[in-house]
């Protein structure tokens, strides 16, 4: 009876407690602090907009029953434009690789227009879902609102660095096709020179014009940022995924080992049944994306370290060797650049590896919390949380193929050592067979 006695008295106290709780709660966090999804997705999707994706309405109005998409707006007409420019440089990088040409580089450009066109078409679909998904997070943050103060901060300079190293890179690939331009192609006009060096696999085909050089580089600009894009769009959204989950896990750390009556377990499940259901709604609606972000990154990070082992960072054109070394960067240009975007490719991956698997990580917090509850008030809705917790991965995935978890960093790594070694195997005895042919020709 005594224990029993006890075991009440405390509960009581938690309720006195509780109350008093949200009393502070409410003073602390206003109305205006609440950290809803439309305000920290903001400045992510006005971004993207302004280069043709995710074509919603209003995608930024702070009251979610504005937000539309439409088949008729300018915004979808402004994709379709895009997607046809995207689709002519696939084209053309075909033409080129039907041509009798079939060496790396042009096989590499073919795989990033089409993986920049089946993107664009992917973030297409996301925005035909857009509308209800934004409804569904509203009716989430209605009942249970977030108060992560940090969390626009986070999703704003998150934009910010990204976009400026990514900007960055691009002037620097400029740079080096302005100083192959100057060197192999001196006699003409300095853009003439620029676009036929940058994008050969389009002037060697069309007539040179400069409308057309304008279009070709604003179409490979667009394409360059739509390959970043992915990679901002996927942290953005995980950032507030585990802010979501982040914040019922400070709540259970703050009771850890206490006697709370079953109330609040129910509550506190319930909240966290309406955070993992909205991962899996996310999920379900960017899938596509995160598939194509890593693929993407595995492919480039492959076929640049593949590069820079075979040859190392020196290799420049013919015409550059013959002409000599001459730019802004004393000739280097090119190597600076490889460099650059080598670390930042590098750097952007690991990222996006990182931070999306946050969201597996703190759907795991609640596990050792609910294990510690005392054995006096331990209870069925105790039961059915630790069940929850424990029944299943909660985490994005690349459409169902993987779950992107702390551990899939390490088998990417491993992933990308086996194709270097094989890539490596398989070149080498190329080389030996093409020795040993060239051995018999001089002999006969």
């Amino acid at each position: 009876m005594t224990g029993a006695k006890n075991v009440k008295n405390r509960v009581e106290a938690w309720n006195v407690n509780k109350r008093q709780n949200r009393i502070n709660c409410a003073n602390a966090n206003p109305v205006h602090s609440e950290a809803t999804f439309q305000e920290a997705l903001r400045a992510t999707l006005i971004i993207g907009q302004i280069f043709s994706l995710i074509p919603v309405d209003r995608v930024s109005s702070k009251n979610t029953a504005n937000v539309k998409f439409s088949w008729t707006s300018w915004k979808c007409f402004y994709l379709v434009l895009s997607l046809g420019g995207q689709v002519f440089m696939t084209a053309m990088c075909l033409n080129k690789l039907f041509d009798r040409d079939t060496s790396l580089k042009a096989t590499t450009s073919v795989i990033f227009y089409t993986m920049t066109t089946v993107t664009m078409l992917m973030f297409f679909q996301i925005a035909r879902n857009w509308p209800c998904l934004v409804q569904q997070i509203a009716n989430t943050e209605q009942m249970d609102p977030n108060f992560d103060r940090n969390l626009t901060f986070k999703c704003n300079i998150t934009c910010a660095i990204v976009l400026t190293l990514a900007l960055t890179e691009h002037i620097l690939s400029l740079l080096s096709a302005f100083a192959g331009a100057l060197t192999c192609y001196p006699n003409m006009s300095l853009y003439e020179g620029f676009v036929k060096y940058f994008y050969p696999w389009v002037f060697n085909f069309l007539p040179y014009t400069v409308p057309l050089g304008i279009l070709t580089q604003f179409f490979h600009f667009q394409s360059t940022f739509i390959w970043n894009f992915s990679d901002l769009f996927v942290i953005n959204m995980s950032y507030y995924l585990t802010s979501r989950l982040q914040q019922i896990n400070n709540k259970l750390l703050s009771v850890q080992g206490k006697y709370l009556p079953e109330s609040f377990w129910r509550v506190t499940r319930e909240d966290y049944s309406r955070a993992t259901q909205l991962v899996r709604r996310v999920d379900d609606v960017i899938s596509g994306i995160v598939f194509i972000s890593f693929a993407n990154n595995l492919f480039f990070i492959c076929l640049q370290l593949f590069n820079t082992l075979e040859d190392g960072i020196q290799r420049t054109e013919a015409c550059r060797r013959r002409l000599g070394r001459t730019g802004p960067l004393g000739g280097h240009e090119a190597e600076t650049y490889f460099l650059f975007s080598l670390g930042y490719l590098i750097a952007r991956s690991v990222a996006v590896s990182l931070i999306a698997s946050q969201i597996n990580m703190a759907a795991s917090v609640p596990a050792p919390v609910l294990y510690d509850v005392p054995s006096p008030v331990y209870c069925i809705e105790v039961q059915r949380f630790v069940d929850q917790v424990n029944g299943g991965s909660v985490a994005l995935s690349g459409l169902q193929f993987f779950n992107v978890t702390r551990g899939l960093l390490l088998s990417v790594a491993g992933t990308i050592v086996t194709y270097e070694l094989v890539m490596f195997q398989f070149n080498s005895s190329g080389n030996s067979n093409s020795t040993e042919v060239a051995a018999n020709a001089t002999i006969s």
